[in-house]
């Protein structure tokens, strides 16, 4: 943890434990870095911390004074029990309605799956763009076909490397983003008719995938914290005989779960014992908040089981539109799946990432970014405890941009969802992310816009409108 997020949080126990009164003006800048020997910018990004979380007030030309005491926190989501049946799957009416409302700029987007454009180096890529179109040779739009241009492979190959992680150049197939590179991988190893283990909740464009394909899904119980039960998916495995199954170890969407390394490895084992390929989605793999990045279940992969499937879109690019496979034993098949959909990935996309990746911001935009949504959660979490009523459960992520909260039971998020797009405010209820309707007091949040001056007071809507429908 850093030194302003440590002094930050010291800060919110006192005021927490009542040490810190209501009112209460906190030390000077100056004074309190002299007092604890931290430099004035610790103190000042700590103090701004604080302020973002609702917990101090700045007042002009009079310093930084207590402002609230935080509300108690609310209680975590338990682990979902789903039954062990297999579903087909038809939510694709459901998930248009979502992108639909998304796309409209004037609603705020809590529904979103992607962060704030304002966060990303936008600039920066525009300028490799540029460049990279002006030195292009001609003979490059005809010779980056499927598996993509060997530079960026060779770069991409090289994080991995960097990870700890086997994968070289000649293991990568550059797709349109990683929703492509799943698919693919997806269709590689399935046939119609064919059942795919899921996590419960899941993402839903993994159920899309699945309807689109003519497969149905198990789902199987995950902890909000530390991902799918073993147990459980071992038990799913033995019953229906899975073609796949389709995960995210690192943040996932929606609960922000992530599992523990000791739990990847034992994941690993088990799916190489009963022979079934996992297709591991690890678009949020980037965004961690601790100290080093967690090793997907793609470094403990010793036989091609595993497909890795990641991207640009999320951290870095959304609209350049590139993912990767790092599909094993299935590369090849991947390969021409990809020529035999749309060839391959747009050219100058490919070219302006080996342009940026070449340039060495890429590591320094990371770090910020996840700095930012770091105390993006913190901000929303802090607001949801201020305005949800009792009952509510939320998760505390550790890296990615979503938020999963429980609501008291009897409040559909549904009927919520259409509340809050009368005020222009989009959401991602629960329903969307289970095959067969579960979750109907769930909610996903989107807490990667901290540039939106909407989000906030958009989140005492949301209380507001909860409390109405509990009244109902």
């Amino acid at each position: 943890m850093t030194l302003y997020k440590r002094y930050a949080d010291e800060l919110a126990q006192l005021v927490a434990d009542g040490t810190l009164q209501v009112g209460e003006r906190l030390p000077s800048v100056r004074e309190a870095s002299r007092r604890r020997g931290l430099s004035e910018m610790t103190v000042l990004r700590a103090y701004h911390l604080l302020e973002a979380r609702g917990l101090i007030l700045a007042r002009p030309r009079s310093g930084y004074f207590v402002q609230a005491r935080p509300p108690r926190p609310l209680g975590r989501p338990p682990r979902s029990a789903p039954p062990p049946l297999a579903t087909a799957v038809d939510k694709g009416a459901q998930i248009h309605a979502l992108l639909a409302a998304i796309r409209q700029p004037h609603i705020v987007p809590l529904g979103s799956a992607f962060p704030s454009p304002r966060l990303l180096p936008l600039k920066a890529l525009h300028g490799a763009l540029n460049r990279s179109l002006r030195r292009l040779d001609p003979l490059r739009t005809v010779a980056d076909l499927s598996p993509g241009n060997p530079e960026l492979r060779r770069l991409i190959a090289l994080r991995y490397r960097g990870d700890g992680i086997a994968v070289d150049a000649d293991d990568l197939v550059i797709t349109d983003g990683a929703l492509e590179a799943l698919n693919l991988c997806l269709q590689a190893v399935t046939r119609p008719g064919d059942t795919v283990i899921l996590e419960s909740p899941t993402f839903y464009a993994a159920l899309q995938a699945l309807e689109r394909l003519h497969l149905k899904a198990v789902e199987v119980p995950t902890d909000p914290d530390t991902g799918i039960d073993l147990d459980a998916l071992d038990a799913a495995v033995r019953q229906h005989r899975p073609a796949a199954v389709w995960l995210m170890t690192s943040f996932q969407n929606p609960l922000g779960a992530t599992m523990p390394e000791a739990r990847r490895q034992a994941l690993v084992r088990l799916l190489a014992g009963h022979d079934v390929p996992l297709i591991e989605d690890d678009v949020y793999g980037e965004l961690y908040y601790g100290a080093t990045r967690p090793k997907p279940a793609k470094a403990f992969d010793s036989d091609g089981r595993v497909l890795h499937c990641a991207s640009f879109s999320k951290c870095l690019a959304p609209g350049y539109r590139i993912g990767w496979a790092a599909a094993g034993r299935w590369t090849a098949t991947v390969e021409r799946l990809k020529l035999g959909s749309s060839l391959s990935a747009a050219v100058p996309s490919q070219l302006a990432l080996v342009d940026y990746l070449s340039g060495g911001g890429y590591g320094r935009h990371l770090r910020k970014l996840r700095d930012t949504l770091s105390q993006a959660r913190d901000s929303v979490i802090d607001a949801v405890q201020q305005h949800f009523p009792a009952g509510t459960r939320i998760t505390r992520p550790e890296g990615g941009y979503f938020l999963w909260l429980e609501l008291p039971a009897g409040i559909d998020t549904r009927a919520l969802q259409q509340a809050a797009l009368a005020r222009d405010i989009s959401l991602a209820p629960g329903t969307l992310f289970s095959a067969r309707e579960d979750f109907r007091h769930g909610l996903r949040l989107n807490y990667g816009h901290p540039d939106d001056p909407r989000v906030l007071p958009a989140i005492a809507t949301l209380g507001a409108l909860i409390d109405g429908l509990a009244r109902r």
